[in-house]
């Protein structure tokens, strides 16, 4: 057998299914297996291979067991003269291994080689060639000198950014996303060090490499996708500890005592700084916002008391210090938090929403002002000046602050995505209604042929002619359908746009998932059909605060609702775990264990779709079909009809 593909999969689905589509044109012509190694995945990642990838030989670990020992687990089953590990969250291109192959044939003193890695935008990726991070290295990479100085020869080791990204050359270090080494060479060197959970096994294996007396061999010939980000969130906290943790590990294990020591300081130096940049931009992205708006909004009522007070009465300090010190404080928080669930912190807020927001928040303001005692119900007039004043001020925040700092700003109307896809009109129809029921609305510029020669109107060009046609039509994103276009093709045509603001997505064959990415910097996009509403951000903020006010009005009254219930007691539990964000009082239906991925994200709840009183004997698939009905067009008075149709048993 000439080649085994290695795969370890961890919660990426769909990306998996799209990887190994591309996978099995690329070996095609090869002796070759695939071996999916899955560290107890959620997503229903094995069903999905189960039912579409009868042929791949998968290890279902029941336990994560980290990214070095599922590698070996892999490893030690393969039958391949080449082992290959690769990423789920890459496509390669149908000449890829076959080209690696031949490569290896012929340069017997090669160890390992990597390839050519592009993000989802078409920009290279960097690290397919890195350098040995010694504390040198490591100095110049944390500190930023190989960012000011990426082509210099002692600054710009790290990512090697002297040599050219279009030529092979003989490297230290290959990315774990993509290695294809030759296996009589792990059979010397040994298999990936499982000291390593994540992180700093691919730098490690590749010194041992060469130290066996191989090279490692950078090469440009072929290119693939790395949607780099997707099996890890890159700017968090765990994985500035986790990967600097690493790079400890590989110094204590390969470094003189010394320069190990050298090493750790700087590591534990680039940690601290690391994370405390990391919670500081953090703090101040999420509270720069809310804080100006209560800043403006408390000097404004600030400056309108006494002119009104003067005004209305004669004297500036007609009002008690409760009015300024207790008063005004709450109408903020409430007005915050209003506006906060419409929306009003997003990234990019929409004017509509922030009025929306606003005007919820007065109205709660003066429902609860007609309730209080006449003693402490004070000026309405001034409660609307200070909602004008409210008003002014969201903006004012957003228009000087958010813009500056990039947190939050404002917008007349939510961009509509002006779309190009490429591949027949069949199906196309078929990427068109899998947007559409994946809740999107964006803008259909045309069809573009995967062919070099197009006829008929519903063309508006050919796939060679991609940059004209983003350029003239002021495409945003353009979704290429692999039935008809191959990985080469896709990735050759995003090559070519590389330098245009464009984002790419590609549509697989027969599967119900559009996948891109935006940056090297973001995870990729994923549309799909299913829980696209109910993972919106704004839906949930929307549910959460259902949840709460439903809780309070239910505790309220729980003397009288517990006569109702068929477990009366069992309605404080529950009351309590929906305020502790445990549970919802609605949630999916539970199925099998292998399609429990459908919950991913969204709390349990104490009543279903499913009616309680036909739990027994609804089937899996009505369970998901139901499922998928109320995910995918949520909405509020769904949970209070479910409520009410369930409410004996909310004490359950």
């Amino acid at each position: 057998m000439d080649l085994s593909v290695i795969i370890v999969n961890y919660n990426v689905k769909h990306f998996l299914e799209q990887c190994l589509r591309s996978v099995y044109q690329a070996v095609s012509d090869m002796s070759a297996e695939v071996i999916v190694v899955d560290n107890n995945s959620v997503d229903g990642s094995c069903q999905m291979l189960r039912e579409k990838f009868p042929n791949v030989h998968l290890v279902a670990n029941a336990v994560n067991t980290g990214f070095s020992k599922a590698n070996n687990q892999g490893i030690e089953m393969a039958k391949g003269k080449y082992v290959l590990l690769l990423n789920p969250d890459t496509v390669v291109q149908e000449d890829t291994f076959s080209k690696c192959f031949q490569f290896m044939e012929t340069h017997p003193n090669a160890g390992s080689l990597g390839v050519k890695m592009i993000d989802g935008k078409g920009n290279f990726l960097p690290e397919s060639k890195r350098a040995l991070p010694t504390p040198a290295v490591s100095f110049y990479k944390i500190f930023g000198l190989s960012a000011l100085f990426p082509k210099s020869k002692r600054f710009g080791r790290y990512h090697l950014g002297y040599l050219s990204k279009d030529e092979t050359h003989s490297v230290e270090i290959l990315p774990g996303a993509f290695m294809f080494i030759r296996k009589k060479v792990l059979d010397e060197v040994g298999l990936l060090d499982e000291t390593f959970f994540m992180y700093g096994e691919d730098i490690d294996l590749s010194y041992r490499i060469i130290q066996g007396g191989y090279e490692n061999y950078y090469f440009p010939e072929t290119t693939i996708i790395h949607y780099k980000g997707e099996s890890t969130k890159k700017g968090t906290i765990n994985y500035v500890m986790v990967f600097y943790h690493a790079m400890i590990i590989f110094a204590r294990k390969h470094f003189s005592v010394k320069n190990a020591r050298l090493f750790s300081l700087l590591i534990n130096l680039a940690i601290y700084l690391r994370a405390s940049a990391s919670v500081l931009r953090r703090v101040l992205l999420t509270t720069i916002t809310p804080l100006m708006d209560a800043t403006l909004i408390y000097g404004g009522f600030y400056i309108l008391h006494p002119l009104w007070s003067s005004y209305q009465f004669g004297v500036p300090n007609y009002y008690p210090s409760e009015y300024l010190t207790l008063v005004v404080p709450v109408y903020i928080l409430l007005w915050l938090l209003t506006v906060y669930v419409f929306g009003g912190y997003e990234k990019k807020v929409l004017v509509m929403d922030l009025l929306k927001g606003l005007a919820v928040g007065t109205i709660g303001i003066l429902l609860m002002y007609a309730l209080l005692p006449e003693s402490l119900r004070y000026s309405r007039a001034l409660l609307l000046l200070g909602s004008l004043g409210a008003l002014m001020a969201f903006f004012t925040t957003r228009l000087t602050i958010g813009r500056i700092l990039g947190a939050c700003r404002i917008i007349l109307k939510k961009q509509r995505k002006r779309i190009a896809i490429v591949g027949s009109p069949q199906e196309s129809q078929r990427v068109k209604e899998i947007l559409e029921q994946a809740n999107l609305n964006p803008v259909y510029v045309g069809l573009v042929s995967a062919g070099t020669a197009w006829s008929g109107e519903q063309y508006m060009g050919t796939v060679g002619q991609l940059p004209e046609i983003v350029s003239i039509n002021k495409i945003d994103e353009i979704v290429f359908c692999a039935r008809e276009l191959s990985s080469q093709d896709i990735i050759q045509s995003m090559l070519a746009l590389g330098n245009q603001a464009v984002e790419f997505k590609i549509a697989s064959a027969e599967s119900m998932s559009v996948i891109g990415s935006s940056s090297i910097n973001t995870a990729g996009e994923l549309y799909v059909v299913q829980l696209n509403t109910l993972s919106n951000p704004l839906v949930r903020r929307k549910k959460r605060m259902f949840d709460v006010v439903t809780s309070l009005v239910l505790l309220l009254l729980s003397p009288v609702v517990m006569v109702r219930l068929k477990k009366p007691l069992g309605l404080y539990r529950n009351l309590a775990q929906v305020l502790f964000r445990l549970k919802s009082w609605v949630g999916l239906s539970r199925l099998s264990s292998d399609s429990e991925s459908e919950l991913q994200g969204v709390r349990p709840g104490v009543l279903q779709p499913v009616p309680k009183n036909k739990e027994k004997t609804v089937t899996n698939e009505t369970r998901k079909r139901l499922n998928l009905l109320y995910a995918k067009d949520y909405k509020i008075r769904n949970d209070l009809n479910i409520m009410i149709r369930d409410f004996k048993y909310l004490g359950n």
